[in-house]
């Protein structure tokens, strides 16, 4: 699919499928230190991926979805996102998140690794929250 001057390509990818491959006139994602925002014609870039909600707005509307980790790439007009898990808000089972939510406050914390998993067990459970809320 190949992207107009004023817009680029925006391809979601996990090791399984390509999740989201769509034009985009702006993509904002969840970067490891902060949130970035993707504009056509950027210059190349390769950032870590955060966990959270990738926001890609275009001729189609906007777009949510959810991704955890991997790396972000522009090259060309394609910015390509490369992560573990990406789920788009219909994927999403709200019962099973506030479940997830449930375990991930019980868990018993011995160490500060056990406090560090738990921190980003509960990023993923608030992100996954936050976009069925929006939608």
């Amino acid at each position: 699919m190949a992207a107009d001057a004023a817009s680029f390509l925006l391809e979601v990818v996990t090791p399984e499928r390509v999740v989201l491959s769509r034009p985009a006139t702006f993509v904002a994602f969840p970067a490891f230190d902060g949130e970035m925002g993707v504009l056509p014609n950027r210059a190349p870039l390769v950032a870590k991926l955060g966990i959270g909600i990738v926001r890609a707005e275009g001729p189609d509307g906007t777009q949510r979805l959810f991704v955890d980790g991997g790396f972000a790439t522009m090259q060309g007009e394609t910015l390509r996102l490369l992560t573990e898990e990406a789920r788009l808000p219909e994927a999403i089972d709200p019962d099973a998140v506030e479940r997830e939510l449930a375990a991930v406050r019980s868990r018993r914390l011995d160490d500060d690794q056990a406090f560090a998993r738990q921190q980003r067990a509960l990023a993923r459970v608030r992100a996954l929250r936050a976009l069925l809320n929006r939608e």
